[in-house]
């Protein structure tokens, strides 16, 4: 059994499947994206089970052992960062936004990249929140096509930074779920956060497809109610 009871062979017959008429480097293209998602999101499962043991009186020497490091690599590695608040669904929003910068070859991530990210986590609130204002997915994706720059002509790899404005929107995303009372930072959050910054790409988006920040607050509310009450049935 492997991890995650996924296979070698999962991962390529999806690929082939998603990709059909693809050419032999377009798939490592591909594949090369994929891994390197694969390896964000076992990042963050690392960094979920260091916070655990942190909160149950570990030290950082004693993971520092478990993971098979120094302790100070461990505890440089593993210090809490601007994601520590954010929910599974939201965490993986910020892995596809990375993902959709990589794939659009853009050196940064901007407010149109966390959007594209909120509009791949159908589990998340944002989702359903951005989908039912504007019909569908599709169109959504559509008034992100219009305002989204040109694909590069460098491919980038590793770690992208965010732009000015996308850090801006990770902020405003911490400081909405602040006011609002909450622990958890969402994707609702952030969808929220992205509207605040009202010059950017995302807001405009926002503002294209009816919504005022106002009217987006009083869906995010509605949309959290419902999913309340939908757990205690």
């Amino acid at each position: 059994m492997t991890p995650l009871n996924i296979s070698l062979a999962d991962l390529i017959a999806r690929l082939d499947e998603e990709r059909p008429d693809a050419d032999a480097l377009a798939r490592i293209s591909e594949a090369h994206l994929r891994a390197q998602t694969l390896s964000d999101l076992g990042e963050q499962l690392i960094d979920h089970y260091v916070g655990k043991a942190k909160q149950g009186g570990a030290s950082w020497t004693e993971i520092g052992e478990a993971i098979g490091v120094t302790k100070q690599a461990a505890q440089q590695r593993h210090t809490p960062n601007p994601f520590e608040r954010y929910t599974e669904f939201n965490r993986h929003s910020i892995v596809l936004a990375q993902e959709a910068a990589r794939t659009l070859r853009h050196e940064s991530i901007g407010t149109e990249h966390l959007l594209l990210g909120l509009l791949g986590e159908p589990r998340g609130l944002a989702y359903g929140i951005l989908t039912a204002k504007a019909g569908s997915e599709q169109a959504v994706r559509d008034a992100i096509d219009a305002v989204i720059e040109p694909v590069g002509r460098k491919a980038q790899r590793g770690h992208i930074a965010f732009r000015p404005e996308g850090k801006e929107a990770v902020e405003q995303a911490s400081r909405v779920s602040a006011d609002l009372g909450h622990d958890r930072v969402g994707t609702e959050h952030t969808l929220l956060g992205l509207i605040r910054v009202e010059d950017a790409p995302a807001a405009r988006v926002l503002r294209d497809l009816g919504f005022t920040p106002d009217e987006l607050l009083g869906a995010v509310t509605t949309a959290i109610a419902g999913r309340s009450a939908a757990r205690d049935r």
